[in-house]
């Protein structure tokens, strides 16, 4: 059975209680290898590995935590979000296993279904996780409303208090946050140069965020295609064009785990080591000789 890593989005990331209460679902059936908690963004992103039915077992009991304890109508947050389980995507560890991730991810939703949700799969880079959170949770319940969007499975409309679930299997991508000492409008100009969809780096997402528990504006970023965008260059990019409109990088955050591979890129590149990759790293060859 293929190994399969999945990296929930839940609507908390304050209250350590509901957090560690759907880390402590995940870890029953799965294994969970990181935990990412906002404030200000009031979201918590896990990363779990597991064999397909497993992981299944493990996300469908959180997303029962995040249904009985989130409540979407007290919730606030600055990133948009359309769930108490936001968003739920299954990623293959190895290409061949992306079928694989597909299978799980409709088998998960069938399943979330019975929590009284409507589910939703998507399909990047068409149908992402930005097509149902499109103008908010009001936007989506008229849409849904209208008859433009239909759930894959569960129920028509909304849970009035958990919202909906976004089901999907992706390939494994990087979520890198770039902190600035600004204004907000030049975090949101600086967005707009590096996405893709605006005429920027190809492969990159990116919002313009104001953090005020933080004391900081944000860039944040999912680069889709690492290999085309690596993170190093889209971190340079975005110091460049925030120097450009006056305002000063402060540090880079790193949501969830990347691949060896983009940090090898990373550090050959600061290094001038030409033809870096992660072959050249000690521990990921001893890991391979041993298996």
């Amino acid at each position: 059975m293929p190994v399969l890593e999945s990296v929930p989005n839940f609507s908390e990331g304050r209250d350590r209680v509901t957090i560690e209460a759907i880390g402590a679902a995940l870890a029953a059936s799965a294994r969970v290898l990181d935990v990412h908690a906002d404030a200000d963004h009031n979201r918590s992103v896990f990363t779990v590995v597991g064999e397909p039915d497993a992981l299944v077992e493990a996300l469908f009991a959180a997303v029962g935590v995040a249904v009985e304890r989130i409540d979407l109508r007290l919730h606030e947050g600055v990133h948009p979000r359309i769930g108490a389980a936001d968003v739920v995507p299954i990623v293959p560890l190895a290409p061949e296993d992306f079928d694989a991730a597909k299978e799980t991810a409709r088998l998960l939703g069938a399943r979330l279904a019975g929590l009284g949700l409507p589910v939703f799969l998507y399909a990047p880079p068409e149908r992402g996780p930005a097509y149902y959170r499109r103008g908010g949770l009001a936007a989506l319940e008229a849409r849904l409303g209208a008859g433009e969007l239909a759930p894959d499975f569960g129920e028509e409309l909304l849970h009035p208090s958990a919202g909906g679930v976004i089901v999907g299997a992706r390939l494994p991508l990087i979520a890198l946050n770039v902190n600035l000492r600004g204004e907000v409008e030049i975090a949101r100009a600086v967005a707009r140069a590096v996405r893709e969809r605006d005429g920027g780096l190809p492969g990159v997402r990116a919002l313009g965020l104001d953090l005020p528990r933080a004391g900081v504006v944000q860039v944040s970023m999912n680069i889709e295609d690492w290999n085309v965008s690596p993170p190093h260059a889209v971190v340079a990019r975005v110091a460049a064009e925030a120097a450009a409109r006056g305002a000063k990088v402060l540090g880079s955050e790193l949501v969830g785990l990347m691949p060896a591979g983009a940090a090898a890129a990373a550090a050959g590149a600061a290094l001038r080591i030409a033809g870096f990759d992660a072959s050249r790293l000690l521990e990921l060859r001893l890991l391979d000789d041993d298996g």
